[in-house]
Protein backbone atom coordinates (compact mmCIF):
# COMPACT_ATOMS: atom_id res chain seq x y z
CA UNK A 1 0.00 0.00 0.00
CA UNK A 2 1.40 3.61 -0.66
CA UNK A 3 1.96 5.64 2.00
CA UNK A 4 -1.75 7.27 3.51
CA UNK A 5 -2.14 10.67 4.10
CA UNK A 6 -2.73 12.07 7.90
CA UNK A 7 -6.39 13.70 8.65
CA UNK A 8 -4.77 17.42 9.10
CA UNK A 9 -6.34 17.90 12.70
CA UNK A 10 -8.46 20.88 11.57
CA UNK A 11 -9.68 23.06 14.41
CA UNK A 12 -13.57 22.73 14.01
CA UNK A 13 -13.93 26.57 15.01
CA UNK A 14 -13.52 28.45 12.18
CA UNK A 15 -12.91 32.10 14.67
CA UNK A 16 -13.87 33.18 18.05
CA UNK A 17 -15.32 36.61 19.40
CA UNK A 18 -15.03 36.75 23.03
CA UNK A 19 -17.53 34.41 23.93
CA UNK A 20 -19.22 33.81 20.68
CA UNK A 21 -17.40 30.53 18.95
CA UNK A 22 -18.46 29.90 15.26
CA UNK A 23 -18.07 26.78 14.07
CA UNK A 24 -17.38 25.16 10.41
CA UNK A 25 -20.28 23.44 10.56
CA UNK A 26 -22.12 26.08 11.46
CA UNK A 27 -20.50 28.79 8.79
CA UNK A 28 -21.68 25.74 6.22
CA UNK A 29 -24.88 26.35 7.00
CA UNK A 30 -24.83 30.18 6.19
CA UNK A 31 -23.07 29.78 3.56
CA UNK A 32 -25.20 27.35 1.95
CA UNK A 33 -28.08 29.32 2.31
CA UNK A 34 -26.61 32.84 1.03
CA UNK A 35 -25.58 30.83 -2.17
CA UNK A 36 -28.60 28.75 -2.44
CA UNK A 37 -31.14 31.53 -2.01
CA UNK A 38 -30.51 34.07 -5.36
CA UNK A 39 -30.51 30.67 -7.45
CA UNK A 40 -33.75 29.43 -5.79
CA UNK A 41 -35.01 33.42 -6.44
CA UNK A 42 -34.63 32.18 -9.87
CA UNK A 43 -35.96 28.99 -10.43
CA UNK A 44 -39.25 29.39 -9.32
CA UNK A 45 -39.24 32.85 -11.96
CA UNK A 46 -38.62 29.66 -14.63
CA UNK A 47 -41.71 28.86 -17.00
CA UNK A 48 -44.21 27.86 -15.65
CA UNK A 49 -44.13 30.09 -12.69
CA UNK A 50 -44.42 28.68 -8.87
CA UNK A 51 -43.96 31.80 -6.54
CA UNK A 52 -42.20 35.09 -6.41
CA UNK A 53 -39.20 35.88 -5.74
CA UNK A 54 -40.56 37.95 -2.06
CA UNK A 55 -42.24 34.12 -1.41
CA UNK A 56 -38.72 32.42 -1.48
CA UNK A 57 -37.30 35.03 1.10
CA UNK A 58 -40.35 34.58 3.23
CA UNK A 59 -39.48 30.73 2.94
CA UNK A 60 -35.97 31.15 4.37
CA UNK A 61 -37.46 31.58 8.11
CA UNK A 62 -39.45 27.89 7.98
CA UNK A 63 -36.63 26.70 5.97
CA UNK A 64 -33.46 27.10 8.74
CA UNK A 65 -36.49 25.86 11.57
CA UNK A 66 -36.97 23.08 9.04
CA UNK A 67 -33.52 21.69 8.87
CA UNK A 68 -32.34 22.80 12.42
CA UNK A 69 -35.29 20.89 14.60
CA UNK A 70 -35.93 18.32 11.88
CA UNK A 71 -32.06 17.80 11.85
CA UNK A 72 -31.88 17.01 15.38
CA UNK A 73 -34.94 15.20 16.27
CA UNK A 74 -34.22 13.05 13.43
CA UNK A 75 -30.35 12.46 14.96
CA UNK A 76 -32.53 11.69 18.56
CA UNK A 77 -34.87 9.07 17.07
CA UNK A 78 -33.13 7.26 14.22
CA UNK A 79 -29.24 6.66 15.93
CA UNK A 80 -29.75 7.53 19.52
CA UNK A 81 -33.29 7.00 21.34
CA UNK A 82 -32.25 5.42 24.16
CA UNK A 83 -29.48 7.60 25.09
CA UNK A 84 -31.80 10.73 24.68
CA UNK A 85 -34.51 9.16 26.61
CA UNK A 86 -32.46 8.62 29.27
CA UNK A 87 -30.53 11.76 29.23
CA UNK A 88 -33.56 14.00 27.85
CA UNK A 89 -31.59 18.00 28.55
CA UNK A 90 -29.18 16.79 26.33
CA UNK A 91 -31.25 16.92 23.06
CA UNK A 92 -30.74 20.38 23.22
CA UNK A 93 -26.83 20.05 23.49
CA UNK A 94 -26.90 20.59 19.64
CA UNK A 95 -22.76 22.01 20.14
CA UNK A 96 -21.97 18.49 20.88
CA UNK A 97 -23.49 17.28 17.39
CA UNK A 98 -25.64 15.08 15.69
CA UNK A 99 -28.06 15.66 12.92
CA UNK A 100 -28.95 13.68 10.62
CA UNK A 101 -29.98 14.71 6.93
CA UNK A 102 -33.28 11.85 7.00
CA UNK A 103 -34.73 14.08 9.79
CA UNK A 104 -33.75 17.44 8.23
CA UNK A 105 -35.26 16.33 5.04
CA UNK A 106 -38.94 15.36 7.09
CA UNK A 107 -38.29 19.05 8.49
CA UNK A 108 -38.43 20.68 5.20
CA UNK A 109 -41.31 18.95 3.97
CA UNK A 110 -43.42 19.88 6.86
CA UNK A 111 -42.02 23.10 6.38
CA UNK A 112 -42.59 23.40 2.82
CA UNK A 113 -46.54 22.13 3.38
CA UNK A 114 -47.44 24.59 6.16
CA UNK A 115 -45.68 27.46 3.75
CA UNK A 116 -47.22 26.71 0.40
CA UNK A 117 -50.50 25.99 2.59
CA UNK A 118 -50.60 29.27 4.32
CA UNK A 119 -49.52 30.82 0.94
CA UNK A 120 -51.91 29.29 -1.68
CA UNK A 121 -49.10 28.08 -3.16
CA UNK A 122 -48.90 24.32 -5.08
CA UNK A 123 -46.98 22.24 -2.59
CA UNK A 124 -45.23 20.14 -5.40
CA UNK A 125 -44.57 22.79 -7.84
CA UNK A 126 -42.77 24.91 -5.51
CA UNK A 127 -40.82 21.62 -3.40
CA UNK A 128 -39.87 21.23 -6.98
CA UNK A 129 -37.60 24.25 -7.49
CA UNK A 130 -36.38 24.59 -3.77
CA UNK A 131 -34.76 20.88 -3.73
CA UNK A 132 -33.09 21.81 -6.72
CA UNK A 133 -30.33 23.92 -4.55
CA UNK A 134 -30.23 21.80 -1.61
CA UNK A 135 -27.53 19.82 -2.71
CA UNK A 136 -25.23 22.85 -2.18
CA UNK A 137 -25.96 22.69 1.69
CA UNK A 138 -25.06 18.96 1.48
CA UNK A 139 -21.89 19.07 -0.42
CA UNK A 140 -20.80 22.29 1.97
CA UNK A 141 -22.28 20.63 5.42
CA UNK A 142 -20.32 17.21 4.41
CA UNK A 143 -17.06 19.62 3.38
CA UNK A 144 -17.56 20.44 7.16
CA UNK A 145 -18.19 17.21 8.36
CA UNK A 146 -14.41 16.54 6.76
CA UNK A 147 -12.89 19.02 8.68
CA UNK A 148 -14.37 18.58 12.24
CA UNK A 149 -12.63 14.63 11.12
CA UNK A 150 -15.80 13.01 11.86
CA UNK A 151 -18.25 10.79 9.84
CA UNK A 152 -14.89 8.92 9.02
CA UNK A 153 -15.29 5.85 6.50
CA UNK A 154 -13.96 2.13 6.68
CA UNK A 155 -10.93 0.67 6.67
CA UNK A 156 -9.12 0.77 3.12
CA UNK A 157 -8.56 -3.00 2.50
CA UNK A 158 -6.64 -2.39 -0.52
CA UNK A 159 -4.30 0.30 -2.15
CA UNK A 160 -5.94 3.80 -2.67
CA UNK A 161 -3.90 6.14 -2.85
CA UNK A 162 -6.14 8.70 -1.21
CA UNK A 163 -6.54 6.70 1.89
CA UNK A 164 -6.52 8.75 5.03
CA UNK A 165 -5.63 7.87 8.77
CA UNK A 166 -8.07 9.60 11.34
CA UNK A 167 -5.82 9.83 14.56
CA UNK A 168 -9.05 9.61 16.67
CA UNK A 169 -10.35 6.57 15.85
CA UNK A 170 -6.68 4.51 14.86
CA UNK A 171 -4.09 3.99 12.84
CA UNK A 172 -5.90 2.22 10.10
CA UNK A 173 -5.98 4.16 6.75
CA UNK A 174 -9.60 4.90 6.10
CA UNK A 175 -11.79 5.70 3.04
CA UNK A 176 -12.31 9.85 3.39
CA UNK A 177 -15.67 8.97 3.06
CA UNK A 178 -17.34 12.86 3.75
CA UNK A 179 -15.38 14.03 0.76
CA UNK A 180 -17.18 10.57 -0.77
CA UNK A 181 -20.81 11.98 0.21
CA UNK A 182 -19.64 15.92 -0.74
CA UNK A 183 -18.88 14.72 -4.03
CA UNK A 184 -21.93 12.63 -4.93
CA UNK A 185 -24.69 13.94 -2.59
CA UNK A 186 -23.83 17.58 -3.20
CA UNK A 187 -21.63 18.39 -6.57
CA UNK A 188 -23.15 15.37 -8.62
CA UNK A 189 -26.69 15.78 -7.56
CA UNK A 190 -26.59 19.21 -8.27
CA UNK A 191 -25.71 19.01 -11.62
CA UNK A 192 -28.19 16.62 -11.76
CA UNK A 193 -30.68 18.63 -10.58
CA UNK A 194 -29.97 21.67 -12.63
CA UNK A 195 -30.07 19.49 -15.46
CA UNK A 196 -33.56 17.99 -15.18
CA UNK A 197 -34.83 21.80 -14.08
CA UNK A 198 -33.41 23.07 -17.33
CA UNK A 199 -35.87 21.17 -19.01
CA UNK A 200 -39.38 22.90 -19.86
CA UNK A 201 -40.92 19.41 -19.73
CA UNK A 202 -39.98 18.38 -16.73
CA UNK A 203 -40.99 21.47 -14.88
CA UNK A 204 -44.32 21.16 -16.11
CA UNK A 205 -44.85 17.37 -14.34
CA UNK A 206 -45.30 19.35 -10.61
CA UNK A 207 -43.70 16.15 -8.70
CA UNK A 208 -40.65 15.06 -10.82
CA UNK A 209 -38.32 17.07 -9.71
CA UNK A 210 -38.90 16.32 -6.17
CA UNK A 211 -39.11 12.77 -6.76
CA UNK A 212 -35.94 12.94 -8.89
CA UNK A 213 -33.82 14.29 -5.91
CA UNK A 214 -35.14 11.75 -3.32
CA UNK A 215 -34.60 9.30 -5.63
CA UNK A 216 -30.84 10.51 -6.57
CA UNK A 217 -30.48 11.08 -2.81
CA UNK A 218 -31.04 8.09 -1.57
CA UNK A 219 -29.24 5.86 -4.39
CA UNK A 220 -25.70 8.68 -3.55
CA UNK A 221 -26.39 8.35 0.34
CA UNK A 222 -26.36 4.31 0.47
CA UNK A 223 -23.80 4.21 -2.28
CA UNK A 224 -21.62 5.99 0.18
CA UNK A 225 -22.27 4.01 2.83
CA UNK A 226 -20.94 1.58 1.70
CA UNK A 227 -17.31 3.91 2.42
CA UNK A 228 -18.46 4.93 5.91
CA UNK A 229 -17.71 3.73 9.49
CA UNK A 230 -21.47 3.11 11.18
CA UNK A 231 -22.05 4.59 14.44
CA UNK A 232 -20.74 3.20 17.22
CA UNK A 233 -23.96 2.86 19.06
CA UNK A 234 -25.50 1.15 16.02
CA UNK A 235 -23.10 -0.88 13.93
CA UNK A 236 -24.12 -2.91 11.12
CA UNK A 237 -28.03 -3.99 10.89
CA UNK A 238 -29.33 -7.35 9.60
CA UNK A 239 -27.82 -8.31 6.16
CA UNK A 240 -25.28 -5.91 7.08
CA UNK A 241 -26.68 -2.73 6.16
CA UNK A 242 -26.03 0.72 8.03
CA UNK A 243 -29.04 2.67 9.59
CA UNK A 244 -28.21 5.39 6.45
CA UNK A 245 -28.86 3.08 3.89
CA UNK A 246 -32.02 1.83 5.61
CA UNK A 247 -33.67 5.07 5.95
CA UNK A 248 -32.82 5.72 1.99
CA UNK A 249 -34.96 2.80 1.32
CA UNK A 250 -38.40 4.95 1.37
CA UNK A 251 -36.55 7.66 -0.16
CA UNK A 252 -35.97 6.34 -2.46
CA UNK A 253 -39.64 4.57 -2.94
CA UNK A 254 -41.23 7.98 -2.28
CA UNK A 255 -39.09 9.40 -5.25
CA UNK A 256 -39.96 6.83 -7.66
CA UNK A 257 -43.63 7.39 -6.88
CA UNK A 258 -43.49 10.94 -7.08
CA UNK A 259 -41.63 10.77 -10.69
CA UNK A 260 -44.28 8.15 -11.67
CA UNK A 261 -47.26 10.05 -10.60
CA UNK A 262 -45.85 13.43 -12.32
CA UNK A 263 -45.88 11.43 -15.87
CA UNK A 264 -49.64 10.22 -14.54
CA UNK A 265 -50.73 13.50 -14.93
CA UNK A 266 -51.41 16.06 -17.93
CA UNK A 267 -48.53 18.45 -18.48
CA UNK A 268 -49.19 22.17 -17.01
CA UNK A 269 -49.32 24.60 -19.93
CA UNK A 270 -49.84 28.11 -17.66
CA UNK A 271 -48.15 29.59 -14.10
CA UNK A 272 -49.11 28.30 -10.66
CA UNK A 273 -49.18 31.66 -9.65
CA UNK A 274 -50.73 34.94 -11.28
CA UNK A 275 -48.89 37.97 -11.62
Amino acid sequence: MTHPLIFPGLDPVAFQIGPLVVRWYALAYILAFIIALPLARRLVQLGPKVATKVAVDDFLAYAVLGVLLGGRLGYVLFYRPLFFLSHPLEIFATWKGGMSFHGGAAGVIIALALFTWRRGLNFLAFADRIVVVVPIGLALGRCANFINGELWGRPVASAVPWAMIFPAVGPEPRHPSELYEALTEGVLLLVVMLLAVSRPALRARAGFLSGLFLFGYACARAFCELFRQPDDNIGFLAGGITMGQLLCLPMALAGIGLMAHAFSRPARQTDWIAE
